[in-house]
């Protein structure tokens, strides 16, 4: 079993898997891994299921202690990990000796970083998920952010891909491989354009406001949290002031508040709404929102639904061939 101890806990650490999808009948927010792209990537370079539980930490400011022999993986744009005054690289499997103190870094240049073991952190499961929802106080571990003193196992399960890349790297001191995943490859090169599709409510609004959302800049809120991110700027007017009944929303719904402003929701975010709806951000570019820090520029451009299914389909393949290449690596 391997095993870690939180020093520091940061500003927001919990514990996220895939999240919990089965449940929005009930009223049961997804919650699940802010930027679930960076938590597949850690888990697939350590030869996990992808949603097996993972930490998500905030920014950095954190830091915690290897209670014994550990075999890890981070991705992500909020921090950076360092040991014995090494930086430990991201998107690769590491071999991490007991009693090391493992620190977190500020990154610049995000905000969200997913750390995994090999196997998985082991947590009870809550609706068929490890994922923390805070708001609810349940899942995670004891339904909350982690403290110091919390100490957090998993690797009891191994699969056999864990065991060999465990094999190739285990020696007396830090190691890792020349290989990594190379998680830029995924994601566009402008990180601050989200592509969304129209929304239930995308022609309520005024041509000018439309105009607006899809050409101006706008700026993340300091308010943003797990649930959604505050969208300042330009308002937003309606042209039709119907009133909505509450209606679905999701990760990456943008609504627009009787004030005019946006929310971008999240990963915590409510199962039903009753804002209008502007706008959906396509999947693949909900873990570039989840990298926003306050005072971000964020802006919007337009692409058509089937574009958007298009792009999601075409990452999952790449994370198949991923996937693929890594199991080929120790298992052909």
């Amino acid at each position: 079993m391997m095993t870690i101890s939180i020093l520091k806990p940061g500003i927001l650490t919990t514990v996220q898997d895939g999240g919990r999808k089965n449940y929005l009948a009930q009223a049961v927010p997804i919650s699940g891994a802010m930027d679930n792209l960076s938590a597949r990537i850690a888990n697939i370079a350590l030869g996990n299921e992808e949603d097996s539980a993972t930490i998500e930490f905030t920014y950095a400011a954190a830091a915690f202690k290897a209670e014994t022999d550990l075999v890890i993986a981070y991705a992500g744009d909020g921090a950076m990990l360092v040991a014995d005054g090494v930086q430990i690289p991201s998107e690769r499997p590491v071999f991490i000796p007991a009693g090391t103190l493992i620190k977190l870094t500020n990154n610049p240049e995000g905000a969200t970083t997913y750390f995994a073991i090999a196997g998985g952190f082991e947590v009870p499961d809550v609706l068929k998920s490890k994922s923390t929802y805070l708001l609810g106080g349940f899942g995670g571990l004891e339904g909350r952010c982690l403290k110091i003193g919390d100490r957090l196992s998993g690797g009891e399960n191994l699969s056999s891909l864990s065991q060999k890349i465990i094999a190739s790297i285990k020696g007396p001191k830090i190691s890792w491989p020349a290989w990594f995943i190379p998680r830029s490859s995924l994601l566009p090169s402008d990180k601050k354009t989200m592509r969304v599709f129209p929304a239930g409510e995308f022609t309520w609004f005024s041509p000018d406001s439309i105009i607006n959302f899809l050409s101006k800049d706008f700026f993340v809120g300091i308010n943003s949290n797990r649930m959604g991110i505050q969208i300042s700027g330009d308002k937003i007017s309606k042209r039709k002031q119907d009133e909505l009944l509450s209606t679905a929303v999701c990760p990456g719904t943008i609504q627009v508040t009787g004030n005019g402003e946006m929310i971008l929701l999240m990963a915590d975010c409510q199962t039903t709404g009753g804002y209008p709806r502007i706008g959906q951000v396509t999947a693949v570019d909900l873990s570039l929102c989840a990298q926003l820090k306050p005072n971000d520029t964020i802006c919007f451009t337009e692409i058509s639904f089937d574009e958007a299914e298009m792009l999601y389909i075409q990452q999952e393949k790449i994370l198949q061939k991923i996937k693929l290449a890594v199991k080929n690596k120790f298992l052909s």
